[in-house]
């Protein structure tokens, strides 16, 4: 896939597969495109050039119409979570059930506390997202990403904001979904602890294109420079050099 805007190039030539059940981390430092390669996924996004596949099947070129059965088989936890303020919990985890047009109210209560106990919030129904901690949220949310029962999880930046107590916590959830659920993941993330701890297999993007493609034991020991400096938390010399001319590498 290739994707720009204006004319900064994003992602350019990214060729990747999601195996069915895996957990798939996608690294990268920021503005390296991990966020767009999701929302052209789910079809928030359309390409440039190439195609996104779902099961066999090219998505890209549908329209809102058809593209909504493909929708609701892929959840997608938002970076800050996304949460309807005026919404209390669960109406916010209700929300896809009836954009879906499930009206049955059982149903929808019956679904809805399933997900919150999926997540172990099951006695915040009647909240509102004001009152929640920040981890709270980010559960809730994932809640609503999962109330469809759909087979994909998009996670981006999921333990953003998180201490790392809580940021332990989403880390167990997306391994207990994806176990209970058996579900497949595509987790966006730079935070190295989550990464190793979730992962069944890891992808590094940088300047627009795939360095690396491996499992996570290959990740540590690979002697990729860039992948290298990444894992060790360290500033290339080009990004020194942007620093001390005023540029804005990184931004």
């Amino acid at each position: 896939m290739h994707k720009s805007f204006g004319r900064v190039a994003v992602l350019r030539g990214v060729d990747l597969s999601f195996r069915t059940g895996e957990s798939t981390v996608v690294l990268g430092p920021s503005g390296t495109g991990k966020s767009v390669m999701l929302k052209l996924i789910v079809g928030l996004l359309k390409p440039d050039a190439g195609e996104v596949r779902f099961e066999g099947r090219r998505i890209d070129t549908l329209g809102e119409t058809p593209l909504g059965p493909v929708r609701r088989r892929i959840g997608y936890l938002f970076q800050h979570g996304a949460l309807f303020d005026s919404m209390d919990v669960f109406d916010n985890v209700a929300f896809p059930l009836r954009e879906a047009g499930i009206r049955d109210p059982v149903e929808i209560a019956d679904r809805v506390d399933r997900s919150l106990r999926l997540v172990g919030l099951a006695d915040l129904g009647r909240r509102m997202p004001t009152q929640l901690s920040g981890g709270q949220q980010k559960r809730i949310a994932l809640a609503r990403a999962i109330v469809l029962e759909p087979d994909v999880i998009l996670y981006d930046e999921p333990t953003t904001g998180l201490d790392p107590i809580r940021a332990d916590l989403i880390n167990e959830l997306i391994i207990r979904l994806q176990r209970s659920l058996d579900v497949t993941s595509i987790v966006v993330t730079h935070d190295l602890a989550s990464a190793f701890r979730v992962a069944d297999r890891m992808v590094m993007l940088h300047e627009g294109h795939v360095v690396l493609d491996d499992l996570p034991e290959g990740f540590r020991m690979s002697e990729n420079p860039v992948v290298a400096r990444f894992l060790r938390g360290e500033a290339s010399e080009e990004d020194l050099a942007e620093l001390e001319s005023g540029g804005t590498a990184g931004s």
